[in-house]
């Protein structure tokens, strides 16, 4: 099927689905919102109306949080680039910061840019400080920076950058309602004005190995002074992924309740020819930095891997050791359809590295003669093989569950029939991450045969319920920032290859039942979240997927569009809407009507500045 008519059907079955549950006046405020963003003026949209910002120096004046101290190291900084900056802080809603200047610009610069901040120090009323330094490489710089702070806090900028005005205001409030260590924000990239933003850059929550991979936090951090102090500040060995280094040094000494991601637009990082912000190829040291902080940090905190680097630049992998060889029992569900289970056989069995697993494949009530001779050939010709029988009604769940009453592995992977492997490395791929402690499952990266994405995880919230990232993009991309690309935390992934260790299988009670066909994996993966376990998707684990073969369609059939119903309705009770609607690994202000991390179309959230409940 064409991609953009695919999209055209599941959009006008989510209006539909949205007409019944919400009602017209939503529809119709969703698709003006959509029209605006996608046909008018972007201008601002990220930015608090004046009327928020004006309310916000009122409220100021009564909050009496923690001093924030602004560090920014100074080197030959162009004059309109560091006239905004400056700027930027004078106009703070919150007079509640400090501004710490190091100027380590060359002669013929120091004093024009001595002129600059001269002229701000003038209205700063005391509250910028600044002193002349030698260059010695940016965390050299940025730590000259950082001595002359007496704030609580610290916050980093670069001299060429722009913080939003309610930068220090925001994290002030969130400071105070959470006592977070650390805090980091949402960016945008900009060119020559903030009022004229390129794209954000929308954050998940704290992602752990998403941040081994990638400096996702990047804009605006901030973070206790003393925390900094503790792990001696920025590292010159590190000069280049400085921030990554000094991140992975910083979080690794926090629980993750001190660590808190604020779904604002925060600070605005500028594009040009030497910035970081338009590519490493700038700066092609980066990798090499990166690569060093990455690996200390797995040495510091006992973790068992090799670092290397990832498919994109800057992005990063970790090998993870597996320890033995742990066997690997594969669940296959069939009916019928020999010649697609003959597919995924003959892929598993001549592809995968992985030696040691065994397969077993559990038939479903098939009527054609032919399947049962081919399970008999099948048995003879794959070792390790062996065909159970379910003799009940087609329960997905119960067959699974039914399946891992003869599973002898220490892992058990669910895999559709309809699947076919692509990279041998794939099993052994995913195991090193299952195998990691505190991670229970794995998912991999799905294609469709013609080299589109069908999974690349699950977000919770989209379509109303949840869906699959990256959906349609086209194969081998880098995705929403690096997001197809690189191994990362998520709420969820597909049954139709999900790794689990079997004692967390057990543990949850194999999946539910009552769910017979659809979310079975979403709650299955919900559960074992709050359960206290990790899951993890990895795009190093490649499959096609012939997506829906065995089943058919759902949408022509009035039991089964009944059935898929009642296992909405089932979701939703029992983790509740506005759970579904915010996963912790997908930012407010990304749509939840496609699946594509695009922009939503309702960017209120940002332009009256709001905050979660658990932030306010």
């Amino acid at each position: 099927m064409n991609l953009r008519l695919k999209r055209l059907r599941e959009l006008v079955a989510y209006g539909v689905q949205l007409l019944k549950e919400e009602g017209l006046g939503v529809v119709l405020r969703r698709g003006m919102g959509f029209a605006r963003r996608r046909f008018f003026s972007k201008s601002a949209r990220y930015l608090p109306s004046r009327k928020v910002l004006a309310a916000q120096r009122q409220q100021a004046e009564k909050l009496i949080g923690p001093v924030i101290s602004i560090c920014v190291p100074l080197y030959n900084t162009p004059t309109g680039y560091l006239n905004q900056l400056l700027d930027s802080v004078l106009n703070q809603t919150s007079p509640h910061w400090q501004l710490c200047l190091a100027d380590a610009s060359q002669p013929e610069h120091a004093q024009r840019v001595y002129s600059l901040v001269q002229k701000a120090m003038n209205k700063a009323q005391g509250r910028i400080v600044y002193q002349k330094i030698e260059n010695k490489g940016i965390s050299h710089n940025t730590n000259a920076a950082a001595a002359l702070a007496t704030g609580d806090y610290l916050a980093l900028a670069d001299h060429d950058d722009v913080l939003a005005p309610h930068a220090v205001f925001t994290m002030q409030k969130v400071i105070a309602k959470t006592g977070a260590a650390f805090l980091y924000s949402d960016e945008a990239l900009f060119r020559r004005s903030i009022r004229r933003p390129m794209t954000g850059h929308f954050k998940p929550d704290f992602a752990p190995d998403y941040l081994l991979c990638c400096n996702y936090i990047c804009h605006l951090a901030v973070f206790l002074r003393s925390e900094f102090e503790a792990v001696g500040g920025e590292r010159s060995e590190c000069d280049g992924s400085q921030d990554h280094d000094l991140f992975l040094r910083l979080l690794e000494r926090l629980e993750p309740s001190q660590i808190v991601h604020v779904p604002q637009v925060l600070y605005y990082w500028r594009v040009h020819k030497n910035s970081t912000s338009g590519g490493v190829g700038a700066k092609p040291y980066v990798e090499q930095a990166a690569m060093r902080a990455i690996s200390e940090h797995l040495e510091r905190t006992g973790q068992a891997g090799e670092i290397r680097p990832g498919l994109y630049p800057s992005t990063y992998k970790v090998d993870w050791k597996i320890e033995g060889q742990p066997l690997v029992s594969i669940l296959i569900p069939n009916k019928d359809h020999i010649q697609e289970l003959e597919t995924c056989l003959s892929s598993v069995y001549e592809k995968t590295d992985w030696p040691n697993f065994e397969v077993i494949v559990i038939e479903n009530n098939s009527t054609q003669p032919e399947t049962f001779a081919y399970y008999e050939e099948a048995a003879k010709r794959y070792k390790n093989l062996q065909v159970v029988r379910w003799k009940k009604e087609f329960n997905y769940s119960a067959i699974n569950n039914f399946g891992r009453q003869f599973a002898k592995g220490e892992y058990l992977l669910l895999l559709n029939n309809d699947v076919e492997v692509i990279n041998p490395d794939w099993l052994t791929q995913l195991l090193m991450q299952t195998s990691r402690p505190g991670v229970a499952i794995s998912g991999a990266m799905l294609y469709y045969p013609d080299d589109t994405v069908q999974h690349a995880g699950i977000i919770t919230g989209l379509g109303g319920f949840a869906g699959h990232s990256h959906k349609y993009h086209k194969a081998e991309g880098s995705g929403y920032m690096f997001r197809m690309a690189t191994v990362q935390d998520l709420s969820a992934v597909t049954g139709a290859c999900l790794l689990v260790r079997s004692e967390v299988y057990d543990a949850m009670g194999g999946l539910d039942e009552e769910f017979q066909v659809a979310f079975n994996d979403v709650d299955f993966c919900l559960r074992v979240r709050q359960a206290g376990w990790r899951i993890v998707w990895t795009p190093y684990a490649k499959l096609y997927h012939y997506e829906s073969k065995s089943r058919g369609s759902d949408e022509k059939d009035a039991a089964k569009k009944a059935r898929f119903a009642g296992e909405q309705k089932r979701l939703v009770e029992r983790f509740g809407r506005q759970m579904l609607l915010h996963d912790p690994y997908y930012n407010p202000c990304l749509t939840l009507d496609r699946e594509d991390f695009s922009e939503s179309s309702d960017l209120r959230w940002l332009q009256e500045a709001k905050l979660p409940p658990s932030m306010c």
